[in-house]
């Protein structure tokens, strides 16, 4: 799959984390916290731009100190934030508390009245799809009103003009309402896209079991999209095109946390699609980057740039056998 440029618009909110400090807390015992931008659309934003790519943000913002935060943070990783607006009322930025520790690991999100969830279809109707060569969003984006029907608009507008949809499941059963009404919404999306990337778990969820998720994810190729990638943790991954399929390990690592794997690994896959790189190729350096960032703390800090990508892959033994 070729992509025409390098910069890509992503749908999808930006949020503040909090990193307990030192490194190994727990939440409940820490006495400082670290602040980082956060936010699974904006994390991949960051990855693209460490790796050289460029990235716009479509979503909506608190427009309080929260959110002037998150918008001060996109600008010193270099996304346009054009189509960021801020909203005002009970609309709160998203905030999650993450804890740097792999064993009993914790992860608390607030999500209460999102403000990525105001998204309105004049918001993504606003936009100027011409300039960009993919259009990018979670799964996260779809989970509640106004955001989803502007979701959907925004997929209508991209692929009026010729963007390549490229949809990472990002499934947080939190964030729906239920079960069946997310698996109605993934399935059309899915159907919309050209790209889609997720884990074992969510493609499972799409198609109804978990032992199904990898004939799901072969019926979205079979169906009209050009590439499926199918996560499987510390088992590597199946990347599944139109051409046929392939195998994948990882860049086994001495993880310090789980988080930040997905974001990085899109972000890295993508961006080097567009240096105009193969599909296989793609996938190795987006699990490299992925193993990269669970090593370090934070997940937009922790994303690497080309540089040290391009030195990690050098100096490590190798993924795993697939």
């Amino acid at each position: 799959m070729k992509l025409s440029g390098s910069s890509f618009l992503i749908i999808g909110r930006a949020g503040m984390d909090f990193y307990p400090d030192p490194p190994g807390t727990k939440t409940e015992e820490a006495a400082q916290f670290v602040a980082c931008l956060g936010g699974s659309s904006a994390n991949i934003g960051v990855a693209l731009t460490r790796l050289g790519a460029k990235a716009a943000l479509v979503t909506r913002v608190s427009d309080d100190a929260i959110g002037r935060f998150c918008l001060n943070q996109l600008d010193h990783y270099g996304i346009d934030r054009t189509y960021v607006t801020p909203v005002g009322g009970e609309a709160r930025n998203s905030l999650a508390v993450v804890e740097t520790r792999i064993e009993d690991h914790q992860s608390v999100i607030y999500r209460n009245g999102a403000a990525d969830f105001e998204m309105t279809e004049q918001d993504v109707e606003a936009v100027d799809y011409a300039p960009y060569a993919g259009l990018i969003t979670t799964g996260t984006v779809l989970a509640a009103e106004p955001s989803r029907t502007a979701a959907f608009r925004a997929f209508e507008l991209g692929r009026a003009a010729g963007l390549p949809l490229i949809f990472d499941l990002d499934y947080r059963p939190y964030s729906w309402p239920s079960a069946d009404i997310a698996a109605q919404v993934y399935s059309r999306a899915g159907a919309l896209s050209d790209v889609i990337v997720g884990n074992d778990v969510e493609f499972g969820f799409m198609a109804g079991a978990y032992e199904r998720g990898l004939e799901k994810a072969r019926a979205l190729v079979a169906e009209g999209a050009k590439i499926a990638i199918y996560k499987m943790g510390e088992n590597g991954a199946v990347t599944i095109t139109p051409e046929g399929e392939f195998r994948t390990g990882i860049y086994p690592t001495a993880a310090l946390k789980p988080t930040g794997a997905g974001d990085s690994f899109l972000g890295a896959f993508v961006a080097t699609l567009a240096a105009g790189s193969d599909v296989k190729t793609a996938v190795l350096r987006g699990s490299a980057a992925a193993a990269m960032v669970v090593a370090r703390v934070g997940c937009a800090p922790a994303m690497p740039t080309t540089e040290e990508l391009d030195a990690f892959i050098a100096r490590h033994p190798g993924p795993s056998a697939a």
